[in-house]
């Protein structure tokens, strides 16, 4: 890579870091899974850079590798992830709260199924219009809108208590 692409691919990859591990984590619940995700992102975009480089939105470019990396860390094969055996002996810190019942937000989110996990974050943390989150998930945008149609009910479901 030359020296210019290289300095431009940090400059990129560091002004959106805090950016992707928020939103592996919202997509995923784990923020060790969601440090490998954005690991492999960065690798992922790095290895392709001339191509990443020159797309006409770098940022969904690299959402859209960051989601479909997600997507395929969760196809592993059970017997390729890392087990916990023990708890862990040391209590984490609690860091300042930005979302106020940020546990309730996650179990929330865990309650859905991948895909429409993906589509509301994508849509609704992210912003992203239908047509990119259709282009981030490579799939149509009709599929979008009935699987964030149906998130937002199962969401609604879980909330009420009507599951």
């Amino acid at each position: 890579m030359r020296r210019a692409d290289e300095t431009d691919f940090h400059d990129f990859v560091a002004g959106r870091m805090d950016r992707w591990r928020r939103s592996a984590f919202l997509l995923c619940q784990d923020w060790h899974t969601a440090d490998d995700v954005v690991s492999v992102t960065v690798a992922k975009l790095y290895r392709n850079w001339r191509t990443a480089g020159r797309a006409d939105n770098r940022d969904a470019y690299a959402q859209r590798v960051l989601t479909r990396t997600w997507l395929d860390e969760r196809r592993r094969p059970w017997k390729r992830r890392e087990q916990a055996s023990a708890t862990l002996p040391d209590v984490p810190v609690a860091g300042p709260e930005t979302v106020t019942d940020r546990e309730g937000l996650a179990a929330l989110l865990r309650s859905l199924g991948p895909k429409q996990r993906a589509v509301l974050v994508l849509r609704y943390y992210l912003d992203c219009s239908v047509e990119e989150t259709a282009q981030i998930l490579g799939i149509s945008t009709g599929t979008v809108k009935s699987q964030s149609a149906r998130g937002l009910a199962n969401l609604r479901a879980v909330v009420t208590g009507q599951s």
